[in-house]
């Protein structure tokens, strides 16, 4: 069972007020997703939402940074166009990819990266949605909410089958990030997850 103070001892910015927003929520998923690795799965959930801060993809990029972040998406446009827009910015580099629609589909912002682990693109929601009995619109509010943040995250581990490496640190940030940025933070975090819950 995890409990506001073991969240405060983890994430000590977050406040006890937010800390406990969470608690059932985490709790919840744990057991409704029979995730088998509490500390891990909190950690990289910690990681991956800035120590659950942030549940919601920030796309507000300056020029430099599209080029640097999406080069490939802006080769033959002038970045200076889309700086600072993020709805623009999510359309041009989520289109026709994920299930989302073209440019003009609207899908790529309103299926930007949500939750504590960011699902993103039109498949991921819908599928989301089935797995929690919701109509896609409804998914789509109820992942910006910290039970749906939580829940989101929890599905994902389900669904990418994290519980058969959640024992290794690596792997299991190579199944949420698809490489290992961050790993020495999502460490770190475990590390300290394992030692206020244990394992």
């Amino acid at each position: 069972m995890i409990t506001t103070e073991h969240l405060l001892s983890i994430f000590p910015h977050i406040g006890e007020e937010k800390a406990s927003i969470f608690t059932d929520p985490i709790n919840k998923t744990i057991t409704d997703f029979g995730i088998n690795n509490p500390a891990m799965f909190i950690a990289q959930i910690g990681h991956e939402s800035g120590g659950l801060k942030h549940l919601e993809e920030n796309l507000n990029y300056s020029a430099e940074q599209l080029l640097r972040v999406f080069p490939k998406y802006f080769k033959d446009k002038d970045p200076e166009n889309y700086a600072r827009q993020p709805e623009r910015i999510a359309n041009i580099v989520y289109a026709s990819r994920m299930g989302n629609g073209d440019t003009v589909s609207g899908d790529g912002y309103k299926f930007r990266g949500r939750g504590a682990i960011q699902i993103t693109g039109r498949s991921n929601y819908e599928n989301f949605a089935h797995a929690v009995e919701m109509s896609l619109d409804d998914a789509v509010e109820y992942i910006a909410t910290p039970e749906g943040a939580i829940m989101s995250a929890g599905w994902f581990w389900d669904a990418n089958n994290i519980n058969k490496v959640s024992d290794d640190i690596t792997k299991t940030t190579r199944k949420i990030n698809g490489g290992t940025i961050g790993l020495e933070d999502r460490t770190s975090l475990y590390e300290k997850a394992q030692e206020v819950i244990g394992s």
